[in-house]
């Protein structure tokens, strides 16, 4: 994973919508909580989504490159 982490807050009804993008691998995941959750939560929940969904795809590869599961 980068060192740099991107994270994007977005209101959606009655929800907050967190996004976060690893910068090196352009791996981004969402999560959704609550607008009364603190910010710290949400960001650390979405960071905690981001580092086990990176995990996966280099377990995947087997060789700690990262793949597209996708393709």
């Amino acid at each position: 994973m980068s060192s740099e982490v991107i994270f994007e807050f977005m209101q959606v009804g009655n929800s907050i919508k967190v996004t976060a993008l690893d910068a090196e691998t352009l791996v981004e995941v969402s999560i959704v909580g609550s607008p009364r959750a603190p910010k710290a939560h949400l960001r650390a929940t979405a960071l905690r989504k981001l580092r086990y969904v990176l995990r996966r795809r280099r377990a995947a590869d087997g060789k700690g490159k990262v793949v597209d599961l996708k393709a």
